[in-house]
């Protein structure tokens, strides 16, 4: 199968489709088996890359439904992303890491999990045993995509999962350098998670803003207050949604008794946003911006400080794709297989030749609209891609 590179893809995993990663787990997940679900992102300079979203979204669904399904109840599901010093000029590294809470695995298991159909003795969460097709299938793509996966894991204590990728830089990438018009603004920081505080604080500075930071709500008001009366008040507050001694809602609304309504104040969420919309509303948020969070986002909502709201992602149910019938061209069997599965999870039936002669025939025997749609590789031995498309056509 020709390369499913896909030019320009701006930022796929980051900017404006980070609450996909979100979405499609919780389309997966079982609500029952979790009390937390984190994600964050450290250290990610370039956020706009070439990407394969057929290919990424594969891998993530895949390792986070093998966390799903070996996650304890009441455990702990995170999606990390970092990048690293990059291996080429013009790329990006990046490191997509998830682990979960769970039951684990023995060091025997984690020989074979990359195996096709590796079962281990201990049940999962969800009754199912062993990793299946998905976790040998996602050791294939990362493999094709020129990356490398790592499993680490103990048994009673849970799975971390990392992936590599390098993927070339978007001509028109955005640099992270300073902001003249943010130059030493204060901005003050509350989340209950030190390394969300000082991720959040790193990005600030490297736009020339000073921040400081705290993971109590309350101690936010008192810093407030505080910065109020000695007449050194700070430009912005970043507030997380749910901190254990006073959830951001709250702190946000008394912050505005001692601040006014002139600050901008943003809370920060890694949930559904539409259930606290109103009421921040009503308690003077100024904007709600998602987690992870990104620098372009930050950059941005910090310039131009008006109340919006996250863009809506629309879960991708897929219905569309259920019952429709494929007939997939391609003659390499590493491929076929990856492709094959691909497409059937997502609701598709269907059909698969290796070559392009047979295609011809198979379409020219074939009733009026049996298939919906026909994916063909271009290099073939016999008959190439363009040639039987011809024929088809003809």
């Amino acid at each position: 199968m020709s390369d499913l590179s896909q030019p320009d893809i701006q930022t796929y995993f980051m900017t404006g489709h980070a609450g996909f990663w979100k979405i499609e787990y919780k389309d997966q997940q079982d609500p029952k088996l979790y009390a937390d679900e984190q994600m964050d992102a450290v250290d990610v300079v370039d956020e706009d890359v070439l990407a394969d979203k057929l290919r990424l979204t594969q891998i993530l669904l895949n390792i986070l439904g093998n966390c799903v399904k070996y996650n304890k109840i009441g455990g702990t599901l995170r999606l990390r992303l970092y990048q690293e010093k990059p291996k080429k000029d013009g790329y990006a590294t990046y490191h997509f890491i998830c682990s979960d809470t769970g039951i684990g695995m023995s060091d025997e298991f984690q020989k074979h999990i990359f195996e096709t159909f590796s079962r281990a003795e201990t049940a999962t969460v969800s009754g199912i045993q062993g990793s299946g097709l998905g976790m040998a299938i996602t050791k294939r793509i990362v493999d094709m995509m020129q990356g490398s996966i790592s499993l680490k894991s103990e048994v009673g204590v849970g799975s971390e999962f990392d992936v590599c990728l390098s993927f070339p830089l978007s001509k028109d990438k955005q640099s992270q350098t300073k902001v003249p018009a943010l130059k030493d603004l204060r901005v003050l920081i509350a989340d209950d998670d030190m390394d969300t505080c000082t991720s959040i604080a790193k990005m600030l500075r490297q736009m020339g803003v000073r921040s400081e930071w705290t993971v109590s709500g309350k101690e936010a008001i008192i810093r407030a207050k505080l910065a109020k009366e000695i007449g050194h008040d700070f430009y912005a507050y970043i507030i997380d949604w749910l901190m254990p001694d006073m959830n951001g809602i709250e702190t946000v609304r008394r912050i505005r008794s001692e601040i006014g309504d002139t600050q901008p104040i943003i809370i920060l969420t890694a949930y559904d946003w539409n259930e606290i919309e109103q009421e921040a509303k009503e308690a003077g948020v100024t904007t709600i911006l998602e987690k992870p969070l990104f620098a372009s986002n930050l950059r941005e909502v910090l310039l131009h400080p008006t109340m919006a709201l996250p863009e809506t992602h629309t879960p991708h149910t897929l219905e569309d794709c259920k019952g429709k019938k494929i007939l997939l061209v391609e003659d390499n069997s590493l491929n076929q297989e990856i492709a094959k599965t691909v497409l059937e999870e997502v609701g598709f039936i269907v059909d698969t030749v290796d070559d392009g002669i047979i295609a011809v025939d198979k379409i020219k025997k074939a009733k009026d609209e049996q298939y919906d749609l026909i994916l063909m590789d271009i290099q073939m031995p016999l008959v190439d891609g363009y040639t039987a498309t011809k024929q088809i056509g003809s």
